[in-house]
C-alpha cells in the first residue's frame, strides 16, 4: 500500500472509531433510560436489564454507525483542509478522486458491518428481546410486581409484595388498596401466587387473609372485616406479547416472500441504512471542503442535518408502504437511488476547475 493510501487510511480510521465511540457513549445513555423506564412500568424484569441494554443497543447500531462514518470522515477531510494538508496534495496531483481507493477501504467494511446489524443482528436482537421478555411473564417469573414497591392496579388501587420467593411464583405479606366512589378495600394475607387465564389475564390469588371495608369518609362508621380462604385481585396486562409472526421480529429471508405491506415496509427498512451510509460517506468529502480560516462545525452541522433529514424520509417512506400509499415495487429506491446518484455527482464533481468564461 502506498505511503499515502497508508496516511490518509489512518486520519479516516481515527476520526471515525473516535465520532463512533462517543455517539455510542450518548446513545447508551438513552437506552439506559429506556431501559430503566420499562422496568419502572414493570414490562421488564430488573433480573434482565443487561441483557436489554446490549440487544436495544445492537438493534440501534444501523442508525449510529452511519452518522459516526460521515461525521469521522468530515472531521478528518476537514482538518485536511483546515491544516492546508489537502492544497499541498492538490499541487502534487492529488485531488479528491485520489481519496477514493483510502477511502473505500474504511466505508466498505463499515457498511457490511451496518448491512448485517441492518439485516440480521438488529432483528435478531428484537426477536430475543421480546421472546425473553415474554417466556419471563409467562412463566410467572415477574407479573409486574417487585418487592418493597408498589404496583398500580389495572382498575384502581395498589399492590405491595413484602418478599417473592427465588422462583417468583410466590408471594409473601401482600398488601391491596383499593377504592371506588365512597368506598375503600384494604386487603392483606402473608401468602399469595400468580395465575394465569387461557386468555392472559394475570391474577394475584391470596390465600387465608383479612379484608377490610368501610367508607371513604371519616364521619361514618358502617366498617366490615372478613376473613377469606382465597381471593383474586386482577395484576397489570403484560404489554409486551410476542408475535413471532410480527413483521419487526421476523427474520430478512422470511420477509423477502411476504406480501403484507408491514412486512414490505420492514423489509425496505433494513435494505435502506447500509446503502444510505454508503452514499453519505461518499457525500462526506465534498461536503467537508472548506477554505483554512472557515468555521470547524458549520459543515458538520450542514451533514448532520443532511443525515436527520434522510432517515425521517425512510421513517417516513416505509409508514407510507406500511399504509399502501406506495406500491411495494417502488419500495424506498424513490429515496435510496437519487441520494446515491447525488453523492456520486457532488463527490467526482469535487475539486473540478470551472471552465473559463469567453
Amino acid at each position: 500500500m502506498p505511503r499515502l493510501d497508508r496516511y490518509l487510511l489512518s486520519e479516516f480510521a481515527q476520526a471515525t472509531f473516535g465520532t463512533v465511540v462517543v455517539l455510542l457513549i450518548v446513545s447508551l445513555g438513552g437506552v439506559f433510560a429506556d431501559v430503566l423506564r420499562d422496568i419502572a412500568r414493570g414490562a421488564v424484569p430488573a433480573g434482565m436489564m443487561l441483557a436489554q441494554l446490549g440487544l436495544v443497543l445492537l438493534n440501534w447500531l444501523p442508525l449510529i454507525l452511519p452518522l459516526g462514518l460521515m461525521l469521522g470522515l468530515m472531521l478528518a477531510v476537514g482538518r485536511l483542509y483546515r491544516d492546508a494538508e489537502m492544497p499541498v496534495l492538490a499541487s502534487i496531483g492529488v485531488g479528491p478522486r485520489r481519496l477514493l481507493r483510502p477511502l473505500l477501504m474504511l466505508v466498505l467494511p463499515l457498511v457490511a458491518v451496518v448491512g448485517a446489524c441492518s439485516l440480521w443482528l438488529g432483528p435478531w436482537a428484537e426477536r430475543t428481546s421480546q421472546r425473553l421478555i415474554h417466556e419471563a411473564n409467562r412463566n410467572a417469573v415477574i407479573a409486574g410486581l417487585e418487592p418493597g414497591s408498589f404496583t398500580e392496579l389495572p382498575r384502581g388501587g395498589v399492590v405491595y409484595v413484602g418478599a417473592m420467593s427465588p422462583d417468583g411464583s410466590r408471594y409473601r405479606r401482600v398488601f391491596i388498596y383499593r377504592q371506588s366512589e365512597d368506598r375503600i378495600d384494604v386487603t392483606t394475607s402473608d401468602d399469595g401466587e400468580v395465575k394465569v387465564d387461557a386468555d392472559g389475564t394475570r391474577y394475584l390469588t391470596l390465600h387465608d387473609g383479612f379484608q377490610v371495608e368501610g367508607p371513604r369518609a371519616g364521619d361514618r362508621l358502617d366498617w366490615r372485616l372478613m376473613r377469606y380462604a382465597s381471593n383474586e385481585a386482577e395484576l397489570p396486562a403484560n404489554e409486551s406479547k410476542f408475535d413471532p409472526n410480527d413483521p419487526e421480529v421476523l427474520a430478512t429471508s422470511a420477509l423477502l416472500g411476504d406480501a403484507r405491506p408491514e412486512a414490505q415496509a420492514q423489509l425496505h427498512r433494513r435494505i435502506a441504512p447500509p446503502l444510505l451510509a454508503l452514499a453519505f460517506a461518499l457525500m462526506a468529502v465534498p461536503l467537508a471542503r472548506s477554505s483554512p480560516r472557515e468555521g470547524r462545525y458549520g459543515r458538520i452541522l450542514i451533514g448532520f442535518l443532511a443525515y436527520l433529514f434522510g432517515t425521517n424520509l425512510i421513517s417516513m417512506g416505509a409508514d407510507w408502504l406500511e399504509k399502501g400509499r406506495i406500491a411495494p415495487e417502488l419500495g424506498l429506491w424513490w429515496l435510496v437511488v437519487p441520494v446515491l446518484a447525488l453523492s456520486l455527482w457532488l463527490y467526482f464533481r469535487d475539486g473540478r476547475m470551472r471552465r473559463p468564461r469567453r
